[in-house]
């Protein structure tokens, strides 16, 4: 009987030992996981049985989704208004969209606001809009089962307005991530979050275009650098999911799904002149959020790879000021120098008609594509020269790696060839264009760079090098900043188009 005893104590010994160590190398596996890695592992644990995506019964989508959207609470200390810094021309569609308090310029804090945020890992990141959590000095997560925590960001990006925070906890409920480029136009969706501070609440609607640019977060790329005058070659990403289901104030950072129950995007922004739904939302597709996710949880930040070019984007007016024959793609303004770029031959003048074998129709198919990887991988670029195609891969390089040159000519003078005169927007010109800033081109020299570049009288233009500009001296300012003797210019056309390039002031 004693032997058995010891037997049967010697095997359960072993087995304890033989489960800690299975669990000890899983945990160590599980670290070195990239996060799509980790769903993967945790739905083949955790099966779920999903309608169709062509079923109009949403009932299993919302029931699997729901339990990972969980409410964000923030507080800020002192001025509410100030936590997003001044002079940011689109603050109040942020919050109006974000839920922040209105009429609260004089009040002193604590402030609060309220967003939503959506499980990716059942030990507590969680993903969310940057502007939900910017500057603030505390965040509290509720889920839909009431429990509540307290979370730490891990990371935020302005340039897309994503960031990552994390709670402390184990076997949490988490949302299935999807495959945003398999995403049509037409498919039915669910956005679910927190409107209005209400509880879990879910619409439908349906995807009504893809690769959106509402020129949203091109104003904010500078924000949060400790020196404005440091070069930097990175700008915002925009390649909106656009989508009718209704999202208010406070649908910031939650869901978008599809009916199969997977996350698909990161709702982040709405077109209203109110503040409230009017017809239209935006989300970020989650195949860009996915690479951001990483990098947070992998590094701490954002590892950004650059083709290093700036670039205007065709259609048929542009073509026809440029003299040449696509209406397509992307004309190639300037290329840094030491960047992939020019490393792969790419000129200026070139245009670049597709990525990876996809055409490009604006900037965002170059600039969202680009955005999923890091320094050192490459992408493949097609572009035209002399009527004649040519493919080239082209090695991303990091910001560091590109060196910005000093220019050789001072503000006055780049002022000077510009040939252009400003003044500030009228209250009615803000209103027409959907802006609270900005400054109006008021006329233009002769064979000055504005008019050679279609930046023409009454174009609207609401930053320079990344600076926002509402009056003459902050164009002058702005200049201060110009890197590689290239202007970056981010506006408006009389016809409603946006422009968003740079242009060379030195010929």
């Amino acid at each position: 009987m004693k032997k058995i005893g010891v037997t049967l104590l010697a095997a359960f010994i072993g087995g304890a030992v033989a489960v800690g160590g299975y669990k000890l190398i899983e945990d160590r596996q599980t670290a070195n996981m990239s996060l799509e890695e980790r769903q993967k592992v945790y739905f083949a644990n955790n099966p779920q049985a999903i309608s169709s995506a062509g079923d109009v019964d949403f009932v299993q989508a919302a029931a699997a989704v729901t339990p990972g959207v969980v409410h964000i609470k923030t507080t800020y200390e002192g001025n509410a208004s100030s936590r997003r810094g001044g002079g940011d021309p689109f603050e109040d569609m942020f919050r109006d969209f974000f839920g922040t308090p209105r009429g609260g310029g004089g009040q002193r804090a604590p402030q609060m606001a309220s967003g939503s945020g959506v499980i990716v890992t059942d030990d507590g990141y969680i993903v969310t809009n940057n502007h939900v959590v910017e500057n603030a000095t505390k965040i509290d997560v509720i889920l839909p089962d009431k429990r509540a925590f307290e979370a730490k960001i891990v990371g935020r990006d302005p340039n897309t307005d994503l960031a990552v925070i994390k709670v402390e906890g184990s076997g949490l409920p988490v949302v299935k991530l999807g495959n945003s480029d398999q995403v049509q136009v037409g498919e039915w969706v669910l956005a679910i979050g927190y409107p209005f501070t209400l509880n879990t609440t879910v619409t439908a609607g349906i995807v009504s275009a893809k690769g959106r640019s509402i020129g949203i977060l091109g104003e904010q790329q500078q924000r949060g650098y400790a020196d404005p005058n440091e070069p930097r070659v990175n700008s915002a990403i925009e390649a909106f999911i656009q989508t009718d289901a209704a999202i208010n104030r406070g649908n910031s950072g939650g869901a978008l799904v599809n009916t199969r129950g997977e996350l698909i995007g990161i709702n982040a922004a709405i077109a209203s002149q109110s503040g409230n739904y009017e017809g239209y939302g935006f989300a970020i597709p989650i195949n860009l959020a996915k690479k951001i996710m990483d990098d947070f949880i992998k590094f701490g930040s954002v590892k950004r790879g650059l083709v290093g070019i700036t670039f205007r984007e065709l259609d048929a007016t542009v073509a026809k000021e440029l003299g040449v024959n696509q209406i397509n793609g992307l004309y190639v303004n300037t290329v840094v120098p030491n960047g992939g770029a020019a490393a792969a031959g790419i000129k200026e003048g070139d245009i670049i008609t597709k990525v990876e074998g996809n055409r490009i129709t604006s900037s965002a198919d170059l600039q969202e594509r680009v955005a999923r990887l890091r320094p050192g991988d490459k992408v493949q670029l097609t572009y035209e020269r002399g009527g004649n195609e040519r493919n080239v891969t082209v090695t991303l390089k990091g910001e560091g790696d590109l060196k910005i040159a000093k220019n050789t000519a001072g503000t006055e003078d780049v002022m000077r060839k510009l040939g252009g005169t400003f003044a500030p927007l009228t209250a009615a010109q803000k209103q027409k264009y959907k802006v609270n800033s900005g400054v109006i081109v008021a006329g233009t020299r002769e064979n000055g760079l504005l008019e050679e570049n279609g930046i023409t009288k009454g174009t609207v233009i609401t930053s320079i090098n990344g600076r926002a500009v509402s009056k003459p001296e902050d164009v002058s300012n702005a200049l201060k900043a110009t890197q590689n003797n290239v202007v970056r210019i981010n506006g408006i056309l009389p016809d409603g188009s946006r422009i968003i390039g740079g242009i060379p002031v030195v010929q």
